[in-house]
């Protein structure tokens, strides 16, 4: 066994397929991802990577396989597919992944052609393990693949303890410990044991307090439209995506400084855009809220042309409605397996909340909010109380 320490889990035991797989290209790139993207524009020591997450995942895996009583090669493959699940992602992670996914097809967890002929797969090959059924695995498939991709997977259990350990906010912090001593697989469905509501509620209290406070922070979301819309604009002036897909953090920050210099070095010097428009969901009509990309691209050129200013001046920003993936984890109540959503009064009020956060966002530099917002509000049709000028 390989040992390698970790700033959250202490040591973590490198099996010997891990140590041959952390040690190919393809997993080494992952040091080179950070794990929250543009949220270290506002937390500046979150700094972390996937490389990290990845490892902290294979450990929390190796454990709940352990509890579960899986062993031998169903035991391998999870453990390989724990460690893989994220070297499929693009440059800045998360917030490159809707562009790859509109070029390419796929999402960062289908990895099939990552692990087919690859240095990566021959690795597993070479240790008796398939590729393709870990790469089934990575994108949920089967009963554990749970483990990996699901609503009581390590994924999560890990990166919300990381990212609030290198944020240094105390709201992503879970008793990961009993999660997993609790996890059981009942008629092919990961479920927590008898007893544990207020268990998978902590989970999903932490995902809402660090979607709050962290991943939706809006300094980042600025940031994380403004890479999009520099990325779309690299791609288009000619590099191709499958490269666009195999860059690390830093080559893409250089990629964007050199060929599109007004937003690329705007975000290397933190010199972002401002909220014109930072509305709640009751002030938005709902065609805006619905926003596709076309649909959203359209509505930029629109409000540029009656801002009379550039259409690079306007980003909107529509997130998707709120959801909690969480409120569908299995637990078992009164000896029947339940749904979260189901069981819990917390699940009615933490929807509630998501939904009194959402916010549509209108970003523009500085020199020309005001009449972005003026513009805004008259093309997007909302409240003249919505413009901010935070």
């Amino acid at each position: 066994m390989t040992a390698v320490k970790d700033s959250v889990h202490d040591y973590i035991s490198l099996d010997p397929v891990a140590a041959e797989l952390v040690d190919t290209p393809a997993f080494q790139r992952l040091r080179h991802i950070k794990q929250l993207s543009t949220v270290r524009l506002v937390y500046p020591s979150a700094s972390h990577t996937r490389f990290e997450h990845s490892l902290g995942v294979y450990h929390l895996a190796s454990r709940a396989l352990s509890h579960l009583g899986v062993d031998g090669d169903r035991a391998a493959h999870v453990r390989a597919a724990a460690l893989l699940h994220d070297i499929g992602h693009g440059p800045y992670g998360h917030q490159t992944e809707d562009l790859i996914r509109r070029r390419t097809g796929r999402d960062h967890d289908e990895i099939h052609h990552l692990l087919d002929g690859t240095e990566v797969g021959d690795v597993l090959i070479d240790h008796g393990l398939d590729p393709a059924r870990v790469a089934d695995m990575v994108d949920g498939a089967g009963g554990l693949g749970q483990l990996v991709s699901g609503e009581l997977d390590v994924d999560r259990m890990d990166y919300l303890v990381r990212d609030a350990h290198h944020t240094g906010v105390p709201y992503g912090t879970i008793d990961h410990g009993r999660l997993i001593r609790e996890l059981r697989y009942r008629d092919g469905e990961l479920v927590l044991a008898e007893g544990n509501v207020q268990t998978a509620e902590s989970l999903l209290l932490a995902r809402a307090l660090m979607n709050a406070t962290v991943y939706r922070h809006h300094v980042s979301r600025i940031a994380g439209a403004m890479l999009e819309r520099a990325s779309e604009r690299l791609v288009d002036g000619g590099v191709p995506i499958e490269a666009f897909v195999r860059m690390a953090d830093h080559d893409l920050l250089v990629a964007l400084g050199e060929r599109v210099p007004d937003l690329g070095r705007r975000i290397e010097r933190r010199d972002l855009y401002k909220r014109a428009v930072w509305a709640p969901i009751d002030a938005v009509p709902t065609d805006v809220v619905e926003l596709d990309f076309e649909a959203t691209r359209a509505a930029e050129r629109d409000v540029a042309d009656a801002a009379d200013v550039s259409p690079e001046s306007v980003i909107v920003d529509a997130p998707s409605r709120p959801r909690i993936k969480e409120s569908r984890s299995r637990v078992v109540v009164n000896g029947v397996v339940r749904r979260l959503e189901d069981a819990s009064e917390l699940v009615g009020a933490l929807r509630s909340a998501e939904r009194t956060q959402w916010r549509l966002g209108v970003y523009a530099p500085d020199a020309v909010r005001d009449e972005v917002a003026a513009a805004a509000v008259d093309v997007l049709g909302l409240p003249v109380r919505v413009t901010t000028p935070v």
